[in-house]
């Protein structure tokens, strides 16, 4: 293969003598003292070269002029370039080329009156030094330093710059997601700058949520004919229901019908459950019990309960359970309100204890079904609870049995489920307060310089209602809550399970006096905080060592903005390029930011594999009997009856449809097999205590 300057050595004679068309352009750029010279034809380079201009009495003129190939250059006659100019249907210089040095060329083309052919350009500096004609138009420009690039160049050069800041390995959407912010900004700086941890809200912001409401007719609280102690109660505090009450109002709540209330944080969903629970426990149609997942969760509705309807009723707590602790409150099962945690009452029922009538069951964040571990529990608790119901009411048929609301902010598939829990779907769709969404990108150390610039922006920050901007910084590990708590400059504290119950409850006091500027809290707490914050910013998008689902995320940020407190609320993504939390993790940071801000909302349905369904038959035929298979039958999710039953006699689990005395600890511990099997193995080994906890320990974060 002929190299360059060979080849256009043989062609430069014909260019010349006109043997070849017309040359279409030649394009001039100043390097050095010289100028490189690239000539083209039907849009394709011919060959390069050097020209170099001395002063004469007639004005500049080509002294020297040189064919380039890479490195080394073959001299040629400087008429032959003379030639080719004339021969060239446009001429052109760059902006780029000093302005003498345009000068210069103008007056050297001028003296073979060749000016009319001459115009200066706009053309990518980088493209210009590799020898290459690249005009650029405003549209097209990207600003890098003071000068212009093209696209493809300022590409290579975003590419170089995440390469060097330890980014090379930036998913497809982090990548793309860069790529349109430069193209949409024209300015490459920026977003190096941001790949920096600069907070350019041009940049950094990825959409806004509006706030939107549905039109729904308000319902008078004077017209809701309930107990006269709750309806004088409910008429201090409102005036009308906000629309979720109004929908679920009309819908039949006081008819007893099920419902599931499906809105977004913040919009008056808990109420539903609350108005009917009360009101039927006041008129002697049972208890209410009311479900939520996590121990800082029920605890903290056990205190409203206490605080708001203490004075009508007794309000208990029921949180025990194997390894869940409940803070020294004392149960009491003949409470007209229970507040518990799912493990609690499931705990209550595993083990025999009479609750009594039950005229009303709340499930809180009823999403959960979903989760891997939680979610056959949540599934599995329902229909033992719903057969605990039934059975007593036909005993004492005088108050028609229960009613269940279901209630959650994040479901993906609200008329199948609600359909599946045999409930009326009640679904509002409203943000009360627009959400701005943020993307940034930095790392692990970066981060915290950038949420403490966040949180001191935002707590200098007065809303319309006279209310300083608060923030929630979502992390994934206690240590990290305390790591970053600690490094704010602003007054903030950690918030996690495994602080007392003392200190969370002076941490939520704080926070609502407004004596805090940020909470730092674990992703798993989402569901169990209630913080009144403006802002909500994610320090990771991991759960521990599992990333998080649509519905955590969308759960976590509809924490930012409370309508009696904020104008709008702002959520902050701040992602770590190719970095994951743990080795089973598949996808990196950045992979994961864009799935969740894209994402849809994921279907809610439970899944069984062996261990949950042994588990899940094990608990309906302690508490069910023979009834067990009925029990497995009526579960969301599809639970393999026989082959579970097979297994629970096969590990002497149980006998006929009774559980045997290992089975009875396994299921009032909520044990996997797996767990049971490594316990039972150790005490026939006489291992110490602390090795079996340590066993339990090893297995779970294995899993």
């Amino acid at each position: 293969m002929k190299s360059e300057s060979l080849k256009y050595a043989t062609l430069l004679p014909a260019v010349v003598s006109k043997q070849v068309q017309d040359v279409e352009t030649i394009f001039c750029h100043e390097v050095g003292n010289d100028y490189l010279i690239v000539v083209q034809r039907d849009g394709k380079r011919l060959f390069r070269a050097k020209l170099g201009l001395s002063e004469t009495s007639a004005g500049p003129r080509p002294a020297k002029f040189r064919l380039k190939d890479g490195s080394s250059e073959e001299p040629r006659q400087p008429d032959e370039f003379v030639e080719l100019a004339r021969r060239a249907k446009r001429i052109r210089i760059s902006e780029q080329t000093s302005s003498s040095g345009r000068q210069d060329l103008t007056e050297m083309f001028g003296g073979y009156q060749l000016e009319d052919k001459v115009k200066a350009v706009r053309t990518c500096r980088y493209c210009a030094s590799a020898g290459r004609y690249s005009p650029i138009t405003t549209e097209t420009a990207i600003k890098d330093d003071n000068d212009w690039i093209c696209t493809d160049c300022a590409r290579q050069e975003l590419e170089r710059q995440l390469s060097y800041s330890g980014g090379g390995e930036v998913s497809g959407a982090a990548k793309d997601r860069l790529e349109d912010l430069m193209l949409e900004v024209q300015e490459l700086d920026r977003i190096i700058n941001l790949l920096k941890g600069q907070l350019d809200p041009d940049l950094t912001k990825f959409d806004t949520i509006s706030a939107t409401t549905d039109e729904v007719d308000p319902v008078r609280v004077d017209s809701l004919d309930l107990h006269p102690d709750l309806q004088g109660l409910l008429e201090d505090r409102f005036e009308t229901l906000l629309p979720v009450q109004s929908l679920a109002v009309e819908n039949g709540l006081f008819d007893g019908d099920d419902q599931m209330v499906v809105s977004a944080t913040a919009t008056g969903k808990t109420l539903v459950g609350e108005m009917t629970g009360l009101n039927r426990v006041l008129n002697g149609k049972g208890k209410m019990l009311f479900l939520v997942p996590l121990v800082a969760l029920a605890n903290q509705k056990h205190e409203d309960f206490e605080d708001e309807y203490g004075h009508l009723v007794d309000v208990s707590i029921r949180v025990g359970a194997s390894r869940i602790s409940d803070n020294g409150n004392q149960f009491d099962p003949n409470a007209d309100v229970i507040v518990g945690t799912y493990e609690g009452i499931d705990h209550a029922l595993r083990t025999g204890k009479d609750m009594g009538d039950i005229g009303t069951v709340v499930i809180d964040e009823v999403h959960t079904l979903k989760e891997e571990e939680r979610g056959h529990r949540l599934d599995g608790l329902i229909s033992r609870l719903k057969y605990t119901c039934e059975t007593r009411a036909k005993r004492r048929d005088d108050y028609g049995g229960a009613q269940w609301v279901y209630l959650s902010a994040t479901v993906g598939n609200p008329e199948q489920l609600a359909s599946a829990l045999e409930s009326t779907l009640i679904e509002f769709e409203e943000r009360p307060v627009p959400i701005e969404r943020h993307v940034t990108f930095a790392d692990g150390q970066e981060k915290v310089r950038i949420e403490n610039k966040l949180v001191r922006r935002e707590f200098d920050t007065e809303s319309s209602k006279g209310y300083r901007g608060q923030t929630i910084i979502f992390t994934n590990s206690r240590r990290r809550c305390h790591e970053i708590s600690r490094k704010l400059d602003y007054s903030a504290a950690p918030y996690h399970a495994g602080l007392d119950y003392k200190r969370r409850k002076q941490v939520e006091r704080q926070f609502g006096e407004q004596d805090l500027a940020a909470v730092v809290t674990t992703a798993a707490l989402a569901a169990g905080v209630d913080f009144p914050a403006s802002q909500v910013v994610f320090d990771s998008l991991a759960m521990g060592i599992e990333w998080l689902s649509v519905q955590e995320f969308h759960q976590m940020l509809g924490r930012a903005g409370r309508p009696d407190y904020h104008d709008e609320g702002k959520v902050y993504v701040l992602v770590e390029p190719d970095t994951a939390y743990h080795n089973s993790m598949e996808m990196s940071e950045d992979e994961v930011a864009f799935k969740l801000l894209k994402g849809d909302m994921e279907s809610v349905m439970t899944h069984y594999d062996e261990g949950a369904a042994v588990e899940e038959t094990l608990a309906n035929i302690t508490v069910g009997g023979k009834a067990a298979k009925g029990l497995n039958d009526r579960m969301l999710g599809d639970v393999p009856t026989k082959h579970a039953i097979g297994k629970l006699l096969q590990y002497e689990f149980i006998d006929g449809f009774e559980p045997t005395p290992l089975g009875r600890v396994i299921t009032e511990h909520f044990l996997e097999p797996g767990e049971a099997f490594s316990l039972v193995d150790g005490i026939r080994k006489d291992a110490h205590p602390y090795e079996l906890i340590a066993e339990l320990e090893l297995r779970e974060t294995e899993l």
